[in-house]
């Protein structure tokens, strides 16, 4: 018999809030973080807006901010989230064996400073051709060796691992917008199988600077609705022209359920199914007839011991891409069968952006949120209907319901899929 993995602390930075009630009442109330970029002049790219978190103080989380000066926003926010979910865990008076403690996310990588960076570049072409020798003795002496640390996409993991003194597996995965909902998934896993009692797991990711934008641009990704932003992620809408790069982090506490009872923890919800596969097509298309999403959610389902009728909500991965949001739909309709047209989806991204490695933990979040409030989040900019997506949508404004079951979804570049089925914990 498989130990059963339940959550028992969530924490969150978003761009609609700094932590889960913020984010939650957001949320309920249809508010958009999407704005115009003030991390650096974007008024050259042909998309000008983005999802950032706004007013972050990491001194509200760990006292002595300052020693993480060098660290980058993923790893900044991870910290934040973290201690949130520690904290609303119970964990945090220590009472735990250190050794059957890990931490497992999907987190992105940090940054270095661009100006700097660009400036070496432009140092070391002032003769007209590139010069190596310059480059590399200005970058020695210039650069900082612990932000080149920092940058790595492990750190985060590594710092919450020394900040709760979590001395079992460690591990981070990086699968695009996949990431942190495979990593809630895997750390599922380990907990199933024994190796460990406590997972922390989720992600982080901030891409809002000038590679990530000019990236996402070129591969004509980003929706370039620069007169509204506000309005610009649309998911399923008929005129959606592309996703809004968001940033931030979310963490979920995954434990035993019989280790959670014995210390009468308060439990959110339990993580009841896991599904994951590869389109194995395209590395930046998802396969036009969604083989690998479809497969995905049967998985989940499977593995959940569910069928498509008892889920009451689906949170899509709904990136408001002319093909997601196509290829979603029609993968939901041929794994839920006719259930597909009586079951709830939404996509949250319409509010707080793609938190791209950091975006299914948020997701999972509201998941769990939505079955305890019986509230189905809405997707906001929903005005013309797209033939070809022609699902409940929760169009605008949040709607009661009864939900016991709930399906996330997070469909990564590169053909990753990843499903998520939660149950409401009624003992």
């Amino acid at each position: 018999m498989r130990r059963r993995v339940v959550v028992t602390g969530i924490g969150c930075v978003t761009p609609i809030g700094n932590d889960v009630q913020s984010m939650w009442e957001s949320i309920k109330a249809g508010r958009s973080g999407i704005d115009y970029i003030t991390h650096f002049d974007a008024s050259h790219f042909p998309t000008r807006f983005a999802a950032e978190v706004k007013n972050f103080d990491l001194g509200k989380f760990v006292p002595k901010p300052e020693r993480f000066q060098h660290a980058g926003r993923n790893t900044r926010f991870a910290i934040g989230a973290g201690v949130q979910a520690m904290q609303s865990s119970g964990l945090q008076d220590g009472k735990f064996d250190p050794t059957r403690f890990g931490v497992y996310l999907g987190a992105g990588e940090g940054q270095q400073d661009f100006y700097l960076f660009m400036r070496l570049i432009a140092d070391a072409q002032r003769s007209g051709e590139f010069d190596m020798d310059h480059f590399t003795r200005e970058g020695l002496q210039r650069m900082n060796a612990r932000e080149e640390l920092e940058q790595e996409p492990n750190m985060p993991a590594g710092h919450l691992a020394s900040l709760f003194d979590a001395q079992g597996p460690n591990l981070n995965c990086l699968t695009a917008c996949a990431a942190s909902s495979q990593a809630i998934g895997e750390a599922t896993e380990i907990i199933r199988q024994g190796e460990a009692d406590i997972m922390l797991s989720g992600g982080a990711h901030s891409m809002i600077h000038p590679f990530g934008v000019t990236g996402f641009n070129l591969l004509t990704a980003l929706s370039t609705h620069n007169d509204d932003p506000q309005g610009a992620s649309r998911p399923f809408d008929r005129d959606r022209d592309g996703f809004v790069l968001g940033e931030g982090a979310a963490m979920l506490m995954l434990e035993d359920l019989e280790h959670a009872q014995n210390r009468g923890a308060k439990i959110y919800g339990e993580i009841a199914g896991y599904g994951s596969t590869a389109d194995a097509y395209r590395i930046t298309d998802i396969h036009p007839e969604g083989r690998g999403a479809t497969a995905c959610i049967k998985m989940a389902l499977a593995d959940a011991r569910c069928s498509p009728e008892e889920i009451g909500y689906v949170n899509a991965h709904g990136t408001s891409t002319a093909v997601n949001d196509r290829v979603e739909t029609l993968s939901i309709k041929q794994a839920f069968g006719d259930a597909a047209y009586q079951t709830p989806v939404s996509s949250t991204k319409s509010m707080m952006g793609h938190l791209i490695a950091a975006a299914g933990s948020a997701e999972a979040i509201v998941c769990l949120l939505a079955m305890q409030e019986g509230v189905l989040p809405p997707t906001i900019n929903y005005e013309n209907p797209d033939p070809e997506c022609d699902l409940d949508y929760v169009p605008n404004q949040p709607r009661e319901a009864v939900v016991r079951k709930s399906l996330s979804n997070s469909f990564g570049f590169g053909g990753q899929n990843i499903s998520l089925v939660f149950s409401k914990f009624e003992g």
